[in-house]
């Protein structure tokens, strides 16, 4: 409490008195017998104690309390009061005073007052310097919480039983504002938690943890992800949170899948580009010494080798450029009912091996569509041997059946159905089914086929979609316009057809 207090008094004597009795306890006290000289000396004093007998001639002295204390909050106001204005005073100043004396003032209630006054002075400069430290608090949190909400990654914090209690911006626009809900429900559809969880890991030992994820977002965009955690805790040291934080690194797998893949095929080719080189030798050395020997059937035969060869050899070249590098479809006017009799055919062989028993409910009156035979007939094919690999893979059922229906959808669209009864896919696979590299097979799948079977199919302008539950069986509907689409665009699959052929590849599911 400041050590002056100002005296205001109308009673010069009385004043002078309350002074003396102040000075005794070591207080600092200045009087003023009228409203005035009570605000020059409140003006040039800036005392924070007013003790105040309200009933001075002149200007009104509790219009001018009010107004010290709406302009000066930190003034704590005593007022002193004859027995007769006590309650008229207190009507008017109410809570503008925070203590009322009866005049004369005795000394045990002076003495409480000003206790009272150094109290609430006290706790004001208290609150004054919490109330710096929540501005300088919130300034802080504020500031986190905008580097929390900008930073370019997705960002959530979870609980123990993996439920979103925070997530930042980005993290809001690609997967929603759904504070409360289970993680792998939000990232993969999943009803369960996955098996392998970093936060759950992180919050066993309290360790940060690093995997790469494939996530799906709620316009259906996947998205490969990695992620990194980090243990929250408590002032005891617990961990009662964990943070999840991931970075979209979807452009960079795509091009590292492509480069891949690149040199998957290029490696499977190698043997068979090394023994046609060898056979082109062996054409231009039989080639060589037939024209040496004016033999004319060895030469033919020679020159035959080396232009079989030399064809084969280009052929090859173009299809890793056409994989390198996107190409145009290559449409044909074809019958649809023939293309559907061969993709039946192509596949019956691997049927009858492996059990299963293939169907095929081909409508006569297809007619005629546009499509690039080689990839449209190619892609067919791995739609339908995945579904005798879904089959063969189900243990739970002695007999199996796919069904390969082709019929006319409107006069210009001509639609397949394959339909099997196999082991069936999760959620969590129907939406990576179609993501390079994915297999549900481990090492007897390279996740080629159904790849670049889907994008044959979106390239000519049709659509994919797929009906699936665990141990129901799947059916695959493919839909494809009967014309060229006015844009057929390029091909992005980067490949050749042998690439979907079941002698060469195995599918993924």
């Amino acid at each position: 409490m400041s050590d002056e207090i100002l005296i205001i008094d109308k009673d010069v004597s009385h004043a002078k008195a309350l002074c003396i009795y102040l000075e005794r306890k070591r207080m600092e006290s200045h009087t003023a017998s009228t409203s005035e000289e009570a605000l020059l000396l409140f003006d040039n004093m800036g005392a924070q104690v007013i003790l105040a007998d309200p009933g001075l001639p002149g200007m009104g002295m509790i219009s001018f309390l009010k107004r010290i204390k709406s302009t000066h909050s930190q003034v704590q106001i005593v007022v002193m009061a004859t027995p007769d204005q006590f309650d008229l005073t207190m009507a008017e100043l109410k809570y503008t005073a925070v203590h009322y004396l009866l005049k004369p003032v005795k000394s045990t209630a002076l003495d409480m007052a000003l206790y009272q006054v150094r109290s609430w002075i006290s706790l004001n400069k208290r609150l004054e310097v919490t109330e710096k430290k929540l501005k300088k608090l919130r300034s802080t949190q504020s500031l986190y919480q905008q580097l929390f909400d900008e930073v370019p990654c997705y960002i959530s914090v979870q609980d123990s039983d993996f439920r979103l209690t925070a997530t930042n911006k980005l993290f809001k626009r690609d997967f929603g504002d759904e504070i409360g809900s289970h993680c792998y429900t939000v990232y993969k559809h999943r009803g369960t938690p996955c098996q392998a969880c970093p936060v759950a890991d992180t919050f066993a030992d309290g360790q940060s943890y690093t995997t790469e994820e494939v996530v799906t977002s709620k316009s259906g965009k996947q998205y490969n992800v990695l992620t990194w955690t980090a243990p929250i805790r408590n002032g005891d040291g617990e961990i009662t949170q964990v943070m999840e934080m991931s970075t979209n690194i979807t452009e960079i797998r795509q091009l590292q899948d492509h480069l891949t893949s690149l040199g998957l095929m290029i490696g499977s080719m190698s043997h068979g580009v090394k023994g046609m080189l060898t056979a082109l030798d062996g054409g231009i050395y039989q080639l060589e010494t037939g024209l040496a020997k004016n033999d004319m059937e060895r030469t033919h035969k020679a020159f035959e080798q080396v232009k079989q060869m030399t064809g084969r050899i280009r052929k090859m070249v173009l299809e890793i450029l056409y994989y390198a590098k996107s190409r145009e479809l290559r449409y044909e006017s074809i019958n649809s009912v023939e293309m559907a009799d061969k993709v039946v055919s192509d596949a019956e062989a691997i049927a009858t091996k492996n059990g299963v028993r293939l169907e095929a409910n081909i409508s006569p009156t297809l007619g005629i569509i546009d499509v690039d035979p080689t990839w449209m007939q190619s892609a067919l094919v791995n739609f339908v041997e995945n579904a005798i690999d879904a089959c063969t893979y189900d243990r739970s059922k002695k007999d199996h059946t796919v069904t390969f229906d082709a019929f006319e959808l409107a006069p210009d669209r001509i639609c397949f159905i394959i339909t099997d009864n196999g082991m069936g896919m999760d959620q969590e696979t129907k939406e990576k089914m179609f993501t390079l590299f994915f297999t549900s097979k481990g090492s007897q799948g390279t996740g080629l086929g159904l790849f670049i079977a889907n994008r044959v199919i979106r390239q000519h302008g049709g659509t994919i979609s797929v009906e699936s539950e665990l141990k129901q069986g799947s059916k695959f509907h493919i839909c494809l316009p009967r014309s060229k689409p006015a844009q057929s665009g390029m091909v992005h699959i980067h490949g050749d057809s042998r690439l979907l052929t079941k002698n060469e590849t195995n599918d993924k599911k």
